[in-house]
């Protein structure tokens, strides 16, 4: 007699019931996160714990559970606490881990077939996400894992639409000029990643410097364009910084629009976390012009709190998006009107991106933006700024401490100063400094080098964070100063 398995529970209510358990499990870890430290380091006894072969024979999912809460659930990065600010990691919400809960249950393929829900969630949510940023309705978007891929993509179409000949059948190939892309010296390091998977290699990469804001220097950026095509290059795309990771600085867009319209270039811009600044009145001013990218990348599981991982990319030509990537073998067909999954007329969200296997990271934005309204993520950004400018007040109040660069938006550079240390030992007391913050559990900034100076970089998008938290901040960064000082 042949037996046939699936892997459904064996015991639909034991496993309900284990179900019902981690999720109160949860709600009573989220609920009490500032009752623990900001983050803890896995003993080696827990690192060793992963060593182990791939099990060969089940085990009862109440023992996998158990397993997950004594070596897992105690050691995360630690970004769901209220005085986690480092580097730039959102923080999640409740609704939208139910939502990827449930989007893992239906466990659709959103990239491709348009007769069931999921590519209607994401296309109302990108014609959200063009209403927000003032993109005409004809723009096209998708969704992705992150800004990185975002730009990955974005760059793509840049690629492909300004290089002058058919770049997906040619390549990169002589006798073609080289393509040459644009940045400020502040740029993520995802540009020049995704400049190097594109064929272009680092050196067509462009990073000029920026002025005392750590904006790109206008200037500067067309000499380097002009000297480009007197070489016999050829200038194709600026990358505008709409919030950049080591200042939260936003490019002058409204020029580099200028300047890329008069150069005949593509102008793609990396919202990253600030272009959100755009839901707060008080903020929006300030990414004037990114109205008129070709392109915008974005985040939302930074400064729209979502869960991760999922980011967004807009495209203002609808038709370079979809001939960058479309490619349709006949065991893909579509479109073709008429019944079954094949038919439809809508295109399919794979044909804007390089990948055809796409999960349901829309839920977790519809179900989050329909909870708290726009309205509500507005506030929320502006309070984040208002935080910033108050611990940038506090560190100004303090003589042992100093800004090292102008507060634009919501992060936060600063150092513990000494009278009589030299740049080095400086160096290596803040450094000390941010390593007893995250080892003690009080605070987790991160560490960055603004003119060379190291310094702890608060990059605050954090929903749960009171002004009582960087209160903290301040004064325990004053009390391990002193301590290292003795």
């Amino acid at each position: 007699m042949t037996i046939e398995e699936n892997l459904d529970p064996e015991d639909w209510d034991s496993m309900r019931d284990l179900g019902h358990q981690m999720l109160d499990d949860m709600f009573d870890h989220l609920k009490g996160v500032r009752d623990r430290p900001v983050w803890q380091h896995a003993p080696e006894e827990i690192k060793r714990h992963f060593n182990g072969p791939i099990p060969s024979d089940p085990e009862l999912p109440e023992d996998i559970y158990k397993e997950f809460q004594k070596y897992i659930l105690p050691y995360p990065i630690g970004n769901i606490n209220p005085r986690f600010w480092g580097w730039v990691f959102g923080t999640g919400t409740v609704f939208g881990a139910l939502a990827d809960f449930l989007a893992a249950s239906i466990n659709t393929n959103s990239g491709g077939i348009d007769y069931h829900s999921a590519p209607y969630v994401e296309r109302q949510l990108i014609d959200w996400f063009k209403g927000v940023f003032s993109f005409p309705a004809s723009a096209s978007g998708v969704l992705t894992g992150g800004c990185s891929e975002a730009n990955l993509i974005g760059l793509a179409v840049a690629r492909n639409t300004k290089a002058g000949y058919q770049i997906r059948q040619e390549g990169l190939q002589s006798p073609h000029p080289r393509l040459i892309v644009y940045a400020s010296e502040q740029a993520h390091s995802s540009i020049q990643k995704a400049i190097e998977l594109l064929g272009f290699g680092s050196e067509a990469l462009r990073l000029i410097p920026v002025n005392d804001q750590f904006q790109i220097d206008l200037k500067a950026l067309q000499t380097t364009i002009a000297q480009d095509r007197s070489n016999g290059h050829l200038p194709i795309c600026v990358v505008g910084a709409a919030g950049t990771t080591n200042t939260g600085s936003i490019d002058d867009l409204i020029s580099l629009a200028q300047i890329c319209q008069r150069e005949n270039l593509w102008f793609h811009v990396d919202g990253a976390f600030g272009v959100w600044a755009v839901l707060s009145p008080q903020a929006k001013g300030q990414l004037a012009g990114i109205e008129q990218a070709d392109s915008l990348a974005f985040d939302l599981h930074k400064w729209m709190y979502l869960p991760y991982d999922i980011g967004a990319l807009l495209v203002r030509n609808e038709e370079a998006h979809r001939k960058t990537f479309s490619l349709t073998p006949a065991y893909l067909s579509h479109g073709e009107g008429g019944r079954g999954m094949a038919g439809g007329d809508l295109v399919w969200l794979s044909d804007y991106d390089f990948k055809l296997s796409r999960n349901f990271r829309a839920l977790k934005a519809w179900f989050s933006f329909k909870e708290h309204g726009i309205l509500k993520y507005g506030r929320l950004i502006q309070q984040n700024i208002d935080q910033a400018r108050y611990l940038a007040q506090l560190i100004s109040a303090s003589p042992e401490l100093e800004l090292a660069a102008p507060v634009s938006l919501n992060v936060v550079c600063f150092r513990f100063i000494q009278p009589g240390l030299d740049h080095d030992t400086l160096d290596s007391l803040n450094k000390q400094i941010l390593v007893e913050l995250q080892e003690q559990g009080i605070a987790a900034p991160s560490g960055t080098l603004i003119h060379g100076k190291f310094v702890l970089h608060v990059a605050h998008t954090n929903h749960r964070t009171l002004r009582k938290d960087f209160d903290i901040l301040v004064k325990e960064v004053l009390r391990i100063g002193h301590q290292l000082v003795q």
